[in-house]
């Protein structure tokens, strides 16, 4: 995310734990606009999950909002990948193609890199 937008991200990030019933901290390397919330989350409680899941998803429709982005230093992964065509619209169309023409079996990363069925983005 723009640097210059980190600081309202993260109160807003604060501002949403504030009723969060799962413990949380933020923490990461803020110099490159990068933050983190850990979750203790007990993973056979759904309650908790989806509370998590909820809070997740404001944090990164704020940053989209501000000119952030849902993925961090390691990419989009399966934890952010419901998000790229909110963020790139159609974009991830032609990002589909380009993945597709390099790796038309797809072997590399199968799912991780952009979903499945892209058009489902």
């Amino acid at each position: 995310m723009p640097v210059s937008k980190l600081s309202d991200c993260i109160v807003n990030t604060r501002d949403l734990l504030k009723g969060c019933g799962v413990p949380a901290a933020i923490l990461g390397h803020v110099g490159d606009g990068n933050y983190h919330v850990v979750f203790a989350v007990d993973p056979g409680n759904q309650a908790e999950l989806d509370e998590v899941a909820a809070i997740n998803k404001k944090m990164v429709r704020y940053a989209i909002s501000v000119g952030g982005t849902a993925t961090g230093e390691h990419g989009v992964g399966t934890g952010k990948i419901a998000y790229l065509r909110e963020e790139h619209g159609d974009a991830v169309d032609l990002m589909a193609l380009i993945k597709h023409a390099i790796d038309p079996d797809g072997i590399m990363n199968p799912g991780k890199v952009l979903p499945e069925d892209a058009s489902a983005a």
